[in-house]
C-alpha cells in the first residue's frame, strides 16, 4: 500500500517543532505548527492549503512570517487554525507591517482563520486587498472535535493544557484507494489525471452504477461503470491516521484526551522534552518526558511513533530519549503482542 500522507518533521528533534504532510500524487500539503520553516523550500510551502497551530509560542509560530512573505502576490487561500487567542495574535502580526502597496497586486491572498474554543469555533477572513483588515466580525460555529473535513479525510483536534490552551491534532483518511497499475495496463489504459478524478468519485460516494470515462491517448475514450472499474483496478483499505502532539503537561485530563485523539494511529508524533530523571523539570515546564510519551503511544495502541522537541540540555543525546521512549512503549505493548 502506498499511503496518501507522507509526514515528515521539518527540523531535527532539538529544533523548532513542525510536521509537514504532503499528499501523494497531489500538489498539496498541510502543516502542523509553523516554527522555523527554512528546511522547507518555497515549492514545499506553496503546496500548503491548511496550517494547524498548537499554540503561538515563538518556536511554534515564528514561521508564519515566512509563509506570509512567500504567499504575498499570489492567488492563494491559506486556512489557519489555532487555540483561544489565535485571532488576536495573528492580527497583531499583520498589524506590524505596512500594507499600502498591496492594492497594486494583481493576485490576491486570503487568510481564513479559525480559533478553537471548548465547544465553538470563531472564524474570520483577512484579505490582502483590504490590507488584511477584516470586513466582518468573527463568525461563531459549533465545535465537536472535527476542525476540518472533506470527502477524503478529516482533521480533529483536542484542547490540551500547556499552562495555556494548546491543541493536539489528528488527520484521518476516510479510506485508502490502492491502485493496481498492472490491471490498468491490462485494460490498455494509461495513468493520468483521471486517477485523481476516479478516487474523488469514490470518496464522494458516487453511485457504483454511474458512468466514468477514461481518456487514453489523444482521442480514445474508455467507458466504465464506476463500481466495475473499482472492482478491476482498486483495492479499498482502512484509511491512514496521523496524530501530532506538542507541548503538553502530563496530567490525567491531558492523558485521556491524548489517548482518545491518537487511538489506533498509524503514526504518532509526540513531544518528549525531558528524560524521566528530570520529570520534575518537565512538570514545572508543562512538558512530557520520553517515558511518558512512549507510554501514551502504547496506551493509544499506535502502530508507530516518533518523539521530538527535545530540551537543549540533551544536545547530542537524542539516543537516550529515544531509548527511554522505546522501552516504555514495549513494556506496555509486549503482553498484547505476545497474545496476538
Amino acid at each position: 500500500m502506498r499511503p496518501r500522507f507522507h509526514p515528515r518533521l521539518i527540523n531535527g528533534p532539538n529544533d523548532d517543532p513542525g510536521l509537514y504532510v504532503p499528499f501523494l500524487f497531489e500538489n498539496r500539503a498541510i502543516i502542523f505548527d509553523l516554527g522555523d520553516t527554512h528546511p522547507l523550500s518555497t515549492r514545499d510551502l506553496l503546496k500548503i492549503s491548511h496550517a494547524f497551530i498548537t499554540h503561538t509560542h515563538i518556536d511554534h509560530f515564528i514561521g508564519f512570517d515566512r509563509i506570509l512573505r512567500i504567499f504575498l502576490g499570489r492567488e492563494k487561500n491559506l486556512h489557519l487554525y489555532g487555540p483561544q487567542g489565535f485571532l488576536k495574535n495573528v492580527e497583531g502580526k499583520l498589524a506590524a507591517y505596512a500594507w499600502n502597496l498591496v492594492k497594486n497586486y494583481k493576485y490576491k491572498l486570503g487568510l481564513h482563520l479559525t480559533e478553537v474554543h471548548r465547544d465553538y469555533l470563531l472564524t474570520r477572513e483577512y484579505l490582502c486587498q483590504n490590507e488584511f483588515v477584516p470586513i466582518h466580525n468573527a463568525v461563531k460555529h459549533a465545535f465537536n472535535e472535527v476542525l476540518y473535513e472533506e470527502p477524503a479525510f478529516r482533521v480533529s483536534a483536542a484542547i490540551l493544557d500547556h499552562s495555556i490552551p494548546c491543541l493536539g491534532f489528528a488527520i484521518k483518511e476516510r479510506f485508502h484507494v490502492n491502485i493496481n497499475r498492472d490491471r490498468i495496463a491490462a485494460l490498455e489504459l494509461h495513468t493520468g489525471p483521471w486517477l485523481t478524478e476516479f478516487k474523488q468519485a469514490l470518496y464522494d460516494g458516487k453511485d457504483a452504477k454511474s458512468k466514468f470515462e477514461v481518456k487514453s491517448g489523444k482521442e480514445k475514450i474508455h467507458r466504465f461503470r464506476l463500481g466495475e472499474l473499482a472492482d478491476q483496478i482498486a483495492m479499498i483499505t482502512p484509511g491512514q491516521k496521523i496524530t501530532y502532539i506538542a507541548d503538553v503537561a502530563y496530567n490525567s485530563i491531558n492523558k485521556n484526551k491524548i489517548v482518545s485523539l491518537a487511538k489506533d494511529s498509524d503514526h504518532l508524533f509526540i513531544e518528549a522534552a525531558f528524560l524521566e530523571a528530570h520529570k520534575d523539570i518537565a512538570a514545572e515546564k508543562n512538558h512530557l518526558t520520553a517515558r511518558q510519551a512512549g507510554a501514551l503511544a502504547a496506551i493509544a495502541r499506535v502502530k508507530q511513533f516518533t518523539i521530538f522537541h527535545f530540551s537543549p540540555r540533551y544536545t547530542d543525546q537524542a539516543h537516550l530519549l529515544q531509548e527511554e521512549a522505546r522501552k516504555a512503549y514495549e513494556s506496555i505493548m509486549s503482553p498484547s503482542m505476545e497474545q496476538s
